[in-house]
Parts: C-alpha cells; structure tokens; sequence
C-alpha cells in the first residue's frame, strides 16, 4: 500500500495532520503530464530491455515518486510523438507537474525528472510500412 506523510499545518492550529499518499501525488503527475501536447503515452520503464507503452487508464504508470514531510521528486517515464522537440515537451512536462502538484497538495516540488524511453511514431507510416513488406 502507499505509504501516507503527514503535513503539519503551518498555523499551528492544532487541527490534526493531512495525509497524502504517495499513489496521490503519482495521478497528480501522471494526469498533468497526459495534458502536454507531444506526449504520446507513458512508459512503465524498461523490461528486459524494451520500453512498454502503457494507455491513459492508470495515471501513475510511469511515474514514480518521493515525498517528504514538506518536499517531492518526481521522475516521469514517457513517450514522446515523433517531430516533437523533445527539450520543449520535457519542459512543459516540468512545469505543469510542479505547478499542479504544489497547487493541489500544498507540497513544494524540487524536481522533476523526465526520462525519455522512446518515440511514437505515426499510425499512417506503420500502414503505409506494413503494405510495403507484403
């Protein structure tokens, strides 16, 4: 199960603890990364060798991250599109994962780490390849 890190409200109102699980933090990444243009999925990292895409349905795939009682470090695992610029995509990436996630948990975001694990390419070129081999 994912380990729960209090946040200790800065007040000090003695209202009790909020608790955020790590799972929590990964959708917040994952759904914010699905949003940049140039992003063609999400890979789980690499298995014996070969990167897997993984759909849209389980928003914590390839992302995996570490937070502290007031701190996270998020590493993102995706798949670019093909023609894509790939430091434009990873920095979009960046920005709206740490903003997301410092607005929706109060947590602040020291890094985001953007692993690219391979390109997609276009449906119509794998057609067009595939007739040509036949």
């Amino acid at each position: 199960m994912a380990e729960e890190k209090d946040l200790v409200k800065s007040d000090g109102t003695g209202l009790g603890a909020i608790k955020i699980a790590d799972e929590v933090v990964s959708i917040i990444a994952g759904l914010a990364a699905t949003e940049i243009d140039g992003i063609a999925g999400m890979s789980g990292g690499v298995v014996g060798g070969i990167a897997e895409m993984l759909g849209r349905k389980n928003f914590s795939k390839g992302v995996k991250v570490e937070v502290g009682e007031r701190e996270a470090a998020v590493d993102l695992f995706i798949i670019v599109k093909y023609g894509a610029r790939i430091p434009d995509v990873a920095l979009a990436a960046q920005e709206n994962i740490k903003r997301a996630i410092e607005t929706m948990t109060g947590l602040s975001v020291v890094e985001v780490n953007v692993h690219v694990q391979g390109v997609s390419f276009p449906e119509e070129e794998k057609q067009e390849d595939e007739t040509r081999v036949h």
